[in-house]
């Protein structure tokens, strides 16, 4: 399928999930007035909403700066967050968030960091997110299981089967740093036998891909442990970051008046939502996100106000990262376009003396 067509599909698969928020926060009949429920809104736990927002994206931001400037780059902090907000809205954008990484790197290069060493730093803050949200999801769940198998029922084994697919990265970055060549054989293999069923057309082609995402994850993680220290900055800010997204239904519940579940409950369901709809290969795991969460957090949010609870949700963990993201990615083309004209500038205006 051409690029520019997927692009299209891809907008108007999101276009369809937000008309779709909008029809299910407005639609429902137990929810009388719907602008009013709206209106009525706690300002300050909105506002806690929006900082929640914020510490997810400049620890996210963080952790890539922290790494760069261990390997002596001296990139702003502010670089690094324009970067992650880069990453958060073309992962939003394509399916199972394939174009988030590439132009992540991309974005680096152009800041002057080495295709690499951007590459590294994306890798080595995938690896540490996948480690911490399992992680994260797993103790919550443990602490709570008793709520979670009576609030979920069922539907369990969707966090369950979430939890499995997220969890699988892991050990394969841990495998391709100290047993590369098993992780090479396994891919050498399982390529093969998806070329004779002519699903990869090209072998040679798709072996030598992958050969180099394992090199490039091996060096990484190589190199990260030789520094102790620098693994516990990139977990804490992987840790902070995750915690700053999945913590913002805590934020909506008590902006809409809520009582009755407490945050540590809001918490673990917000951990394994996110584990059950981050590997839907949908943009912005649209779809399975708002289904998840009627399912989710059904009882929990009463009155009617779900579907706004849905509304308010989806907007400050997806749409934000949308509406943010094109601006920023028009601010890094004026940041460059000024970076070009000042190396040109003392071609063009060359000392009188």
């Amino acid at each position: 399928m051409p690029a520019k067509l997927k692009k299209i599909l891809s907008f108007l698969f999101i276009a369809v999930s937000i008309t779709a928020v909008f029809y299910i926060a407005f639609s429902n009949t137990e929810l009388k007035d719907a602008w009013g429920a709206i209106s009525r809104l706690d300002l300050w736990w909105l506002a806690g909403i929006l900082l929640c927002w914020i510490v997810c994206v400049v620890f996210d931001g963080l952790n890539y700066w922290c790494y760069l400037w261990r390997e002596k780059f001296k990139i702003s902090i502010g670089r690094a967050i324009n970067v992650s907000l880069i990453g958060f809205y073309y992962s939003n954008i394509t399916p199972s968030a394939v174009g988030g990484q590439p132009m992540q790197v991309n974005s680096f290069r152009k800041a002057g960091i080495p295709v690499g060493y951007g590459t590294m730093a994306v890798t080595i803050r995938f690896f540490t997110n996948q480690f911490i949200i399992c992680a994260m999801a797993l103790v919550l769940f443990l602490f709570n299981r008793t709520f979670i198998y009576e609030q979920l029922g069922g539907a369990i084994w969707l966090a369950r089967i979430g939890w499995l697919i997220n969890f699988a990265a892991v050990p394969l970055v841990v495998l391709a740093t100290w047993k590369r060549s098993w992780v090479q054989g396994l891919a050498n293999w399982l390529i093969s036998l998806l070329a004779k069923i002519r699903i990869v057309r090209n072998k040679d082609a798709m072996i030598t891909k992958v050969t180099e995402v394992l090199d490039t994850y091996n060096k990484a993680m190589l190199n990260l442990l030789k520094s102790p220290g620098q693994i516990l900055i990139q977990f804490l800010c992987s840790f902070v970051s995750l915690l700053g997204m999945t913590a913002t239904i805590i934020f909506v519940y008590h902006a809409f008046g809520q009582e009755g579940t407490p945050w540590y409950q809001l918490l673990t369901l917000s951990c394994l939502l996110y584990v059950s709809a981050s590997y839907t290969p949908l943009p912005g795991a649209s779809g399975a996100q708002e289904g998840g969460f009627l399912v989710f957090y059904n009882g929990i949010f009463k009155n009617g106000t779900i579907g706004m609870a849905l509304l308010v949700w989806r907007f400050f963990t997806f749409y934000l990262f949308l509406l943010v993201g094109i601006g920023t990615v028009v601010l890094e083309k004026i940041i460059l376009k000024k970076e070009r004209k000042r190396r040109l500038l003392p071609e063009n205006h060359p000392d009188p003396s």
